[in-house]
């Protein structure tokens, strides 16, 4: 793993978080923030934000985008029928970047490749649930060349053994609650794949279904594999 003090993640909660980048971009990966049950208070505002990155179009991952979009202006990044609807829905600006599975977007220097994710999705607006396109992850690399791989909601699959021998990865963080997602069970086959050293779990405590737990992940991948376990509010 790359020696890293200038990329800093600080969890909002479930599968929120929001990202400094090594020169001092805000990012919100996922938008559940001010409906969040777990988000610390003194998160649950966003007064500033550069970028904003959607994985899919379920609630607890858009519910606040549309609000903080108006109130910050940030660049939105997706899939590219999220960002036709969360633009129809009054997202602002003109210059909001829809992509695919696949591609990479060039942001000031912070390279995001779209790859794939095992789920569901749709926009609940008014009652209806919009078509939002296919679920998504990122890998994300920072202007220092720190490299992330954050999968958003999914099961574990073959193709991250590509995203491993593809990118550079330094950390993956994981969803391991289960019942919507992998478990730590299959989060760490995840990891086998993936290949990397450092995880950061999510979308796990949030509700009584998500039951697993970075200590699980942890006994299952063994000592060679740093799992860190921190609350809502920490950084790392």
């Amino acid at each position: 793993m790359r020696i890293n003090d200038e990329v800093r993640f600080t969890w909002i909660g479930h599968g929120t978080w929001l990202a400094r980048s090594a020169q001092g971009k805000q990012m919100l990966l996922d938008a559940w923030v001010a409906g969040n049950p777990v988000a610390p208070e003194h998160l649950k505002k966003i007064d500033s934000l550069d970028l904003m990155l959607i994985t899919h179009g379920h609630f607890d991952h858009t519910g606040d985008a549309l609000e903080i979009g108006k109130a910050t202006h940030p660049k939105l990044i997706a899939i590219a029928e999220t960002v036709s609807v969360l633009g129809g829905l009054g997202f602002p600006g003109s210059d909001n970047i829809g992509m695919n599975k696949g591609g990479t977007v060039d942001v000031d220097g912070i390279k995001i490749t779209m790859v794939d994710a095992r789920h569901s999705g749709g926009i609940d607006v008014n009652e209806q649930k919009l078509y939002g396109g296919d679920p998504a992850g990122y890998v994300i690399e920072f202007e220092n060349g720190f490299t992330v791989y954050f999968a958003g909601d999914t099961d574990v699959f073959m193709d991250m053994k590509l995203f491993g021998e593809l990118h550079r990865l330094d950390a993956a963080f994981l969803p391991i609650g289960g019942h919507y997602t992998m478990d730590p069970k299959r989060a760490a086959k995840a990891v086998e794949l993936l290949g990397v050293k450092t995880v950061v779990p999510m979308h796990f405590g949030t509700f009584p279904l998500l039951t697993g737990r970075p200590s699980q992940l942890q006994e299952l991948v063994g000592p060679g594999v740093n799992v860190l376990d921190i609350q809502p509010g920490a950084e790392v």
